[in-house]
């Protein structure tokens, strides 16, 4: 099979590279199967190519050492490097891919990875053998997955296998619907998120980290502004056993050591890091959930600003993740639309305190159709701990930024929309300009777009946060026709449309009398 390496574009002109051939020749092989169930078939090795490709580059650099055991696992440890064991590397699985025990060989594989690197013990899928699994199938994907990178040196091939790993999750999550989409948060409002808050370095937190998409596109903002992975230290909770595992191989592909914890509590009742202070946090909470286990918490030392009602929880998440972080720290969260009004059940008292406790610093309308598991609109709240925090920023204190990006976005297919890197560099620019001390005499409210609100003009919305009450509509273009002309333009036009309306009444109904007629 040759390798695929030819770049195409898509229709909004977006490089897809060979990762969308890749996933369309994957795609095909899964035949009947359901994409959930094949889903962890094909990340898995995916995975699997990735630590033994770099394992074996770590190999050929100690085997030219004379200083150096290649045979030595804690040489491998020491550079964040999996061990992994000869049965378990790729060349000895491609070899025998079109052998009948192929599945029993991938589970041995995983196994022995498991057994030899303690982070990723309980983390691999395991059920390759399975009978209901085509194993002509699996040796034609284990073909197609040794295509990836082979041209190219082991450093290119590992971030090729990451790019892979990450595409086929988004596109996972797009077939799967409500129930793949969960896990995972569409690209484009990942990086905007991370543009906004730019966590060049410090501790990055996730309390519902899902398959780990927050931290990948962290180390990438870092990595493109001149910083090194390490650093941000990366923290994060995961309720779902399953999505647990997709995020600690997201990461582990990506190279990027991070302390994920799981238990199938959830960061309400269970907080596995109660202590974690973050100067980032970054979430993508499940919208609206009802069983959170709001009746057992009402007394809870985070519900500074009043108890959460026990039938939603998205007040809990955004008190959860305020109360977790830093002094100076700053969080985006992505929320319903309804959050922005709602009065019901105590939800406007919270808000009404958050908005007077003035760590409410921006406030985002998003288009319609982002995201895979729910056509509902949502918003992004940014919170922060200290709004006159010295360094880069100006004191902020008692104004809160308003954006409406309804109208952004572009169409990727029938269902769903995506931002564009120019819209998401509009909307994060005129954040960072409104907060920088160096650029904030340029900021400006755009009708329409954005406005710098006071406490005072908020209380007089009864602390709504609707985006689009504050930034007004935009301006028309004059095009120097008066009122009154327009207006009897328009007249004019109505009534004309009235009588073409009127006339294809009647000729429907002559035509619809004609075949009584004949009935």
């Amino acid at each position: 099979m040759k390798n695929i390496m030819a770049k195409r574009t898509n229709n909004n002109g977006t490089d897809l590279g060979f990762e969308d051939t890749l996933w369309k020749a994957a795609d095909t092989m899964r035949g009947n199967m359901e994409p959930s169930g094949y889903k962890h078939v094909a990340l898995g090795l995916i995975f699997l190519k990735y630590i033994s490709d770099a394992f074996e580059a770590k190999r050929s650099a100690l085997l030219e050492s004379k200083d150096s055991d290649a045979e030595d696992p804690d040489e491998y440890l020491a550079e964040n490097v999996f061990w992994v064991p000869k049965k378990a590397r790729w060349s000895h699985l491609r070899d025998r891919a079109k052998q009948p025990s192929i599945g029993k060989d991938i589970d041995a594989a995983m196994l022995a990875i498991e057994a030899r690197n303690a982070s990723l013990k309980g983390v691999l899928p395991k059920d390759y053998s399975r009978p209901a699994l085509n194993k002509v199938m699996l040796g034609e994907l284990i073909d197609l997955v040794s295509t990836i990178g082979m041209a190219e040196d082991a450093n290119r091939s590992r971030d090729i296998l990451g790019r892979v790993y990450e595409y086929f999750l988004g596109r996972f999550a797009g077939v799967e619907g409500k129930g793949g989409g969960e896990f995972y948060t569409p690209r484009s409002v990942v990086r905007l998120l991370v543009e906004m808050l730019e966590p060049y370095k410090g501790r990055i937190y996730d309390p519902c980290c899902g398959s780990g998409g927050m931290f990948v596109q962290s180390e990438k903002f870092v990595e493109e502004h001149g910083g090194r992975i390490g650093d941000i230290a990366i923290y994060g909770q995961e309720s779902n056993n399953t999505t647990w595992r997709l995020a600690k191989m997201n990461l582990a592909v990506r190279g990027i050591d991070a302390d994920i914890r799981w238990n199938n509590e959830g960061s309400f009742l269970k907080d596995e890091l109660p202590d974690l202070k973050a100067d980032f946090i970054l979430a993508n909470p499940p919208f609206n959930v009802k069983a959170w286990g709001g009746n057992q918490l009402s007394e809870d030392a985070r519900w500074t600003f009043g108890t959460p009602p026990a039938r939603n929880a998205n007040f809990a998440w955004l008190q959860h993740i305020h109360h977790h972080l830093a002094p100076n720290g700053t969080a985006g969260v992505v929320l319903a639309n309804g959050s922005m009004s709602t009065t019901t059940s105590g939800e406007g008292d919270i808000r009404r305190a958050l908005v007077e406790a003035d760590v409410l610093d921006c406030m985002i309308a998003l288009p319609g159709q982002l995201f895979y598991s729910t056509q509902i609109p949502a918003c992004l709240w940014f919170l922060t701990r200290n709004k006159n925090p010295g360094g880069n920023f100006r004191s902020r204190l008692g104004e809160t930024l308003f954006i409406d990006a309804r109208k952004f976005g572009h169409m990727v297919d029938r269902t769903r929309k995506e931002l564009s890197d120019e819209d998401i560099a509009r909307i994060s620019d005129v954040y960072r300009t409104w907060r920088s001390t160096t650029s904030a005499s340029s900021y400006e409210d755009k009708p329409g777009f954005c406005k710098a609100v006071s406490l005072e003009e908020i209380r007089e919305h009864d602390h709504i946060l609707t985006p689009g009450r504050y930034v007004s509509a935009a301006a028309a273009e004059d095009d120097g026709v008066p009122f009154e002309k327009r207006f009897l333009e328009l007249k004019e036009t109505l009534a004309e449309q009235f009588a073409e309306a009127k006339e294809l009444s009647d000729f429907i109904q002559v035509k619809l009398e004609g075949v009584d007629a004949r009935g």
